[in-house]
């Protein structure tokens, strides 16, 4: 008979650790949230009536999700037959491609960012929310590859052969077959693609145009006037609307994929 073992408590120092770790992480966001709904101790809606009521933070939350919806759409196309292309390569530099590919994972985001702005420059292009776009298409493009192979790499072969078996051709393969099996990595590939776009702020800051700001751009510049609830109030917002597309995220079992990758 099997003995169960039991797994010893935890030292004191390090509880003690993790409950200071866990304060300094989530104290702030309390602070925040309380700070968005208090007025005097009392209980308000109206921090977030006036953020709705702000023509210039609405226009800056509608340049975020234009650019956000867009940049999230053409990184999942782009990254999803990216992904099946490598993994079907033969190509003996298929390594090379492959690191290639998260090469933007891996670059200081600064490092990053100059490089876009002189890489825009060069070609001519004013800056603007199409160039914000295709820098965030830039490192979005890898996260999507990242999951999508990782769904690849998971996926059983046979069933592609089972479909040639049956007088399948490959684009038939393709869309009735591979893509079903993909869905859940590219659905979790394009909310990760959403996210980062979304609440990016230093490739932004960089390679935007003036007057067209998104909506992390600006809330750092009105942060420079003083912290004020009306933004307490906006950032309790975004937090929460990106918690809720992180479950979305977890729900759709990519982190799964990506962990139990061979």
């Amino acid at each position: 008979m099997a003995i169960e073992r039991v797994r010893p408590a935890a030292p004191l120092p390090a509880k003690i650790l993790l409950w200071l770790v866990l304060s300094l992480l989530y104290v702030p966001i309390l602070v925040m949230i309380l700070g968005s709904v208090l007025d005097a101790g009392i209980l308000t809606p109206k921090w977030f009536l006036q953020v709705f009521d702000d023509g210039v933070l609405m226009s800056a939350l509608g340049n975020s999700l234009l650019v956000a919806l867009g940049a999230s759409v053409l990184s999942t196309f782009l990254g999803t037959f990216a992904a099946i292309g490598i993994f079907r390569s033969k190509s003996k530099i298929r390594w090379a491609i492959e690191g290639l590919s998260v090469i933007s994972l891996i670059f200081p985001e600064i490092v990053f960012a100059l490089s876009l702005l002189s890489w825009f420059f060069v070609l001519g292009l004013e800056l603007g929310l199409t160039t914000v776009m295709i820098a965030h298409v830039s490192f979005s493009l890898s996260y999507v590859m990242m999951t999508v192979g990782a769904r690849l790499a998971n996926m059983d072969a046979s069933l592609e052969d089972a479909a040639r078996d049956l007088g399948a051709g490959e684009m038939e393969i393709l869309r009735s077959v591979i893509l079903p099996l993909l869905k859940p990595a590219i659905t979790g590939g394009f909310i990760l693609s959403f996210l980062l776009s979304f609440d990016d702020f230093l490739i932004t800051y960089f390679v935007n145009g003036v007057g067209r700001d998104t909506l992390p751009v600006k809330l750092y510049a009105a942060m420079k006037m003083g912290v004020s609830p009306k933004l307490h109030a906006l950032s309790t917002m975004m937090f929460f609307f990106t918690v809720a597309l992180l479950w979305v995220l977890l729900k759709s079992q990519v982190l799964k994929a990506l962990l139990d990758r061979k």
